[in-house]
């Protein structure tokens, strides 16, 4: 009786890594498109609440092609995910059971969610701060927040601080360094974040301490 290895692909996997390859590339082509920047807007609006997609993707090409303009597109990025971040929470708070826990059950984030929902007692600041940087997908945070109903006002405020941060950091870069940075941030982007949180933390840490 023959046996499968143990790491073998499952059924489907390859179909399903194949869509995903072709749903990237289909975000990456606007970037040679005139509609490039309406696009980034709405990839971070739908990351923010639905899609999976990231939209520093789109962002990271639309800087190489234009590093001058790598500023303006870090804003539409910035603005598209706030205002996603929101509709997300509108979908946590009023229609969590019919749309919420169904995106979640699809990217199987139960216990992320949970995970997130204990971060947002524990310290509101230091969850949202952080939420731009961290592995869970975005859009568990903001889904979370209306679901747990974490206070409005701070939220969008707080995740414009975070998501700006994150998106300005990766424009930044290309902006001083140009396209040759781009391989840098493609490899060590996981390193930077977690640097950015650690100097996040220490930074609350001492405005605690100082208070």
């Amino acid at each position: 009786m023959s046996s499968s290895p143990a790491n073998a692909p499952r059924p489907g996997d390859a179909g399903r890594k194949g869509w995903i390859r072709r749903v990237y590339d289909w975000v990456l082509r606007w970037a040679d498109s005139p509609y490039g920047p309406l696009a980034l807007f709405v990839l971070a609006f739908v990351e923010a609440s639905f899609f999976f997609v990231p939209p520093d993707v789109l962002l990271i090409a639309l800087c190489v092609g234009e590093s001058r303009r790598s500023l303006y597109f870090a804003a539409i990025c910035t603005v598209g995910s706030v205002v996603g971040g929101v509709f997300g929470y509108v979908i946590g708070y009023q229609l969590f059971e019919l749309i919420g826990r169904p995106i979640i059950e699809f990217y199987d984030a139960s216990q992320a969610f949970q995970r997130v929902g204990d971060l947002y007692r524990a310290n509101l600041v230091l969850a949202l701060g952080t939420a731009g940087f961290t592995p869970i997908p975005y859009k568990v945070f903001t889904i979370a927040a209306g679901a747990f109903s974490v206070a409005f006002l701070p939220f969008v405020l707080i995740s414009t601080v975070s998501r700006g941060a994150r998106f300005f950091l990766v424009a930044s870069l290309i902006r001083v360094w140009g396209p040759q940075i781009r391989s840098f941030i493609d490899r060590y982007f996981n390193v930077l974040t977690v640097v950015f949180v650690v100097a996040l933390v220490l930074g609350f840490v001492f405005l605690k301490y100082l208070h």
